[in-house]
């Protein structure tokens, strides 16, 4: 696989989607996953939290509401957005909140200066998964905590249909793991398994006739688990996500 071209991909895809943000925050907005994102992170006065992969900042900002004793750095391959985002922190005199763009790659972060990092609905798209888990595991304290909310295959796709769907939007969409992959890679990175609470999300793509093709190509056992359903110019299809809690020992 070809790294910089993957992240460049990532970027450019996820710069237009921040640019139409009514229809990027249809997808993904949930005010009760939300809550249960913040309460994994419950941050402690004097902590400091990076929200990595924070696109608009739907995480860095209410997380920096909390308290203003934490500090929050939201962190992501978006330039133009970052951008955004501080203006808007300014605007809203969030001292205890900034963001900072790095390469995709190694974290602009001495070793063990965080007190927890959050990732939400990104890790799908690293080329270099591994290597990040070991850069958080890197710049996490010990006994720091790491927070993922990433969506995850459905119990009957073994055969790879949901990345092929996501692939068709050229965001640089690699793959959802499963809960023993995650697993399996945060623990060989160092990590112990804390806690895990399946949600869903269902969320709209635009121009539905352009995944007809696909849909034929897969048995529809393997699909009806997704829930698809057409509206108008839109395919909504419905996703678990894993949402858990990691421990760097």
């Amino acid at each position: 696989m070809d790294i910089e071209k993957s992240i460049n991909s990532t970027r450019q895809g996820f710069e237009q989607s921040f640019q139409e943000e009514d229809f990027y925050n249809k997808q993904t907005s949930d005010g009760n996953h939300l809550k249960l994102l913040l309460d994994l992170v419950n941050p402690k006065e004097s902590d400091t939290i990076l929200d990595l992969g924070t696109g608009s900042g739907y995480i860095a900002f209410p997380l920096s509401e909390l308290n203003q004793k934490i500090n929050v750095i939201g962190m992501d391959i978006v330039i133009d957005t970052l951008e955004r985002n501080t203006n808007k922190a300014v605007e809203q005199g969030r001292e205890n909140l900034e963001f900072t763009a790095y390469d995709g790659k190694i974290f602009p972060f001495r070793d063990g200066s965080l007190d927890t990092v959050i990732t939400r609905y990104a890790l799908h798209h690293f080329p270099n998964i591994e290597d990040s888990f070991r850069e958080m595991f890197r710049v996490l304290r010990k006994g720091g905590k790491l927070v993922i909310s990433d969506p995850t295959p459905n119990i009957n796709d073994t055969v790879g249909f949901i990345d092929k769907f996501m692939q068709m939007k050229k965001d640089g969409h690699i793959k959802f793991y499963s809960f023993s992959e995650f697993k399996e890679m945060l623990e060989k990175s160092g990590f112990r398994f804390l806690f895990r609470q399946d949600t869903f999300i269902r969320f709209p793509r635009k121009n539905p006739t352009q995944y007809n093709k696909l849909f034929l190509e897969y048995d529809e056992r393997i699909t009806s688990g997704y829930e698809v359903e057409v509206k108008e110019d839109e395919i909504w299809i419905k996703e678990s996500v894993l949402n858990m809690v990691f421990q760097k020992v």
